[in-house]
């Protein structure tokens, strides 16, 4: 991190011993902020020089104070060294920290980031779902890479996270991760229960969240016309990936089912019901309600179609889904290729 870092000697007058000297104080200031303290060293108020913040003269006395002021003020410049050498964060706190020899252990982000994801490895499906841990995963991966494109460090004591910190967080995503405005927020989000982590073991002072405003904004998702539907389930398309995809999703219209749940799905989940006909029976991944849905002749023939797909053969599951990603980038070209309004795909 580029930090600014200035240094300035000056004397209290309201505080003076009982030999009437007052005390030479050293003001550093980095970034705009600043803290003071104490070169431990006194001087008659006659004998300071407010212009040259020394003392004056070239008595034995004034060449020995000054030479220790001259390498007290070094030790800061020193301090800064270290610190990009160590690849810190530069902050007003981590000066002070290192050269008063504070406590310099300070809770790092990335040890709390790291602990809170094993934790919830060893909760899958307990507590957490893969899906949920892949989005703790992201969001520190993108936390990294934003301390290393902002701030040339990869990791960061967490008390030196701030409202600043949060917002430039929050740029970076916008504008060099190219996310939009609620997935910018759901990072944020997540980042957030971070903080509130190393808020409640005490290892900050106070949540610099309660200062963020931005909000997930409602979208208003349009439908399939029983036209467009159609097109849809008629259309021939160039690859096979396409059609791979329309299938797919085809299939989550005629069970209702989230893509998270088409993912999971097995040939154990195909229950023969009391009707004799074929059902799907699973809980929900987001919210572990039970589902019994009929399967209709166009969903049944879609895993008829890839009930032999080597992906089906191999790993146990009922469709050969594609990523997340990958399935939204080809529903948008296929929106293109049926004719549909972009904002109707997913």
């Amino acid at each position: 991190m580029n930090a600014k870092i200035s240094t300035l000697f000056f004397v209290k007058n309201t505080k003076v011993n009982s030999k009437g000297e007052v005390p030479i104080y050293l003001r550093v200031t980095v970034n705009g902020n600043r803290f003071e303290t104490s070169t431990n060293k006194f001087v008659e108020i006659s004998k300071w020089s407010s212009t040259l913040k020394r003392i004056k003269g070239n008595s034995e006395e004034a060449r020995s104070i000054n030479e220790y002021l001259k390498i007290f003020e070094s030790k800061v410049f020193e301090t800064q060294k270290n610190l990009i050498l160590e690849s810190k964060l530069i902050t007003v706190e981590t000066v002070r920290n290192r050269l008063l020899n504070l406590d310099d252990n300070s809770k790092m982000l990335n040890e709390i980031f790291n602990e809170h994801n094993k934790q919830m490895e060893l909760l899958l499906e307990v507590k957490y779902s893969l899906s949920t841990l892949k989005q703790f995963k992201t969001t520190h991966s993108h936390f990294v890479e934003f301390l290393k494109f902002r701030y040339k460090i990869s990791d960061i004591p967490v008390s030196d996270i701030d409202i600043e910190t949060i917002n430039n967080f929050d740029y970076y995503l916008r504008t060099v991760r190219k996310c939009n405005n609620n997935s910018t927020v759901k990072y944020l989000m997540i980042f957030g229960k971070i903080i509130r982590i190393a808020l409640l073991n005490g290892w900050i002072k106070s949540d610099p969240f309660r200062f963020y405003t931005q909000k997930v904004k409602t979208v208003n998702r349009t439908i399939l016309t029983e036209e467009e539907l159609n097109t849809l389930l008629h259309k021939t398309f160039p690859s096979s990936r396409l059609e791979l995809v329309r299938d797919i999703f085809l299939f989550s219209c005629f069970t209702g089912l989230a893509y998270i749940d088409v993912q999971q799905l097995t040939k154990n989940n195909i229950t023969t019901g009391i009707d004799g006909a074929k059902w799907i029976f699973k809980n929900r991944q987001k919210t572990e309600t039970p589902s019994r849905i009929p399967l209709l002749p166009i969903a049944e023939s879609i895993i008829q179609k890839y009930h032999q797909d080597p992906v089906c053969l191999n790993q146990d599951k009922l469709l050969p889904i594609l990523s997340n990603q990958k399935m939204n980038a080809y529903l948008k070209e296929i929106a293109d290729v049926c004719g549909i309004l972009n904002s109707k795909a997913p």
